[in-house]
């Protein structure tokens, strides 16, 4: 199975500017910007809720606080992701 086109064009990107985006001026979120949300919309994630679901139901949520089992303190992922099978069937 070969990569979608668009992943494919962001490794090459990566690959031609790979200096400059190492360097630690390269911000995170330029990163997710410019590499991440790109790459998961090629994978079919709806990064940007296109389908304008309400929070509970959206397939990606960002910076989304999770409580670990033994841990005093929330998490925050950059990305959560829900399958579309089961965002979408809930209440």
């Amino acid at each position: 199975m070969s990569a979608p086109e668009v992943v494919r064009q962001l490794v090459e990107r990566f690959e031609e500017h790979k200096r400059a985006y190492l360097s630690p001026a390269y911000l995170e979120a330029q990163l997710r910007q410019e590499f991440l949300n790109p790459f998961f919309e090629a994978l079919g994630w709806d990064v940007a809720n296109k389908q304008g679901y309400a929070v509970q139901y959206r397939e990606v949520v960002h910076e989304d606080s999770i409580h670990i089992k033994g841990s005093p303190n929330a998490k925050a992922p950059d990305y959560a992701s829900c399958p579309r099978s089961l965002c979408h069937s809930l209440p």
